[in-house]
């Protein structure tokens, strides 16, 4: 038993489907990983059903070792798959997506912490995929200002980064090299680097956390100037993981989601199978964008118009 039965509005379906399948394949071929399958996600189904998936670069070896996370640790020892920034491309134009989100492991082995590769693939795939958006969920980079300039002159249009949980958990949760107060500056160096850009952030609750702390969280994501926030329901993976303290029943998140909202966040995504990327609020983000961009263009041309 890894935890006490689960309440019955964590019930999640079996991963199957003609999608499902073609998607697995296709991956496969490629060496590509998802998060999708290494996190054990538990909305695999829905989003590899509905033809979209999260993928995961850098490999399947984490060179951290956080205790919330199944992704397996190691020392990947500088081994990186050249290739795979022009795989992910393909891979996304055989999808038809119009939102994509990648993630990566945290790749301290590498001098840069592989910022040069993720923003290589960001611009592949904005070049093979002319009008996709594209989510990348990055690692902290140790802090390196360097490599998340790299990323952010890539030009994703969303750039996320978890803190997780909450200051006094961090500590037990995550591995020793992530720092909740140098998670909130990557947050906000991206914005001081493109004010453009929309930034994202996720909290995972029932770790024995208070709803004041998540309260307190929000807040500091929000001095950082972070446009949408997800909170989910922590899931614990396999018997060496963090137990669950308690699972926090749907009313809740919408307690959460209220704060939240409350807070000024653009859209706040809660639920117990929320996961940081979390296919049911692409559409709302994809749409913030999109007017984002019309209102610019139309305020651009108002200024043309002014200035022949």
């Amino acid at each position: 038993m890894l935890a006490d039965p689960k309440p019955s509005w964590l019930t999640v379906k079996p991963p199957i489907g003609e999608n499902y399948d073609d998607l697995k394949a296709l991956f496969g071929r490629l060496n590509l990983h998802t998060v999708c399958e290494e996190a054990h996600c538990p909305n695999v189904h829905e989003c590899w059903g509905g033809g979209t998936a999260t993928l995961m670069l850098m490999g399947d070896v984490c060179s951290r070792a956080c205790r919330f996370c199944m992704v397996t640790p190691g020392k990947p020892q500088g081994v990186l798959d050249e290739l795979e920034p022009e795989n992910v491309a393909f891979a996304l134009s055989q999808m038809g997506l119009t939102y994509v989100v990648l993630t990566s492991v945290d790749r301290d082995d590498l001098p840069d912490g592989g910022a040069s590769h993720i923003a290589r693939t960001v611009k592949l795939v904005k070049e093979e995929n002319p009008g996709m958006l594209v989510e990348v969920l990055i690692p902290d980079f140790q802090g390196d200002l360097d490599g998340l300039r790299a990323v952010v002159e890539a030009r994703p249009d969303v750039i996320a980064h978890n803190i997780e949980t909450t200051i006094s958990l961090t500590h037990r949760v995550r591995d020793p090299r992530a720092n909740y107060w140098q998670s909130l500056s990557v947050l906000r160096n991206v914005k001081k680097l493109d004010p453009g850009v929309y930034t994202k952030s996720s909290i995972m609750v029932g770790l024995g956390e208070s709803e004041e702390e998540v309260y307190q969280a929000m807040t500091h994501l929000r001095q950082a100037d972070v446009d949408f926030l997800t909170v989910g329901q922590y899931l614990r993976p396999s018997a060496r993981h963090l137990k669950v303290a308690d699972y926090v029943d749907p009313i809740h998140f919408g307690r959460y989601r209220a704060m939240g909202e409350e807070l000024g966040f653009l859209y706040v995504a809660s639920g117990p199978l929320v996961r940081s990327s979390y296919r049911a609020g692409e559409f709302f983000i994809r749409t913030a964008i999109q007017r984002n961009s019309r209102a610019h263009q139309s305020y651009m041309g108002a200024g043309i118009r002014k200035n022949p």
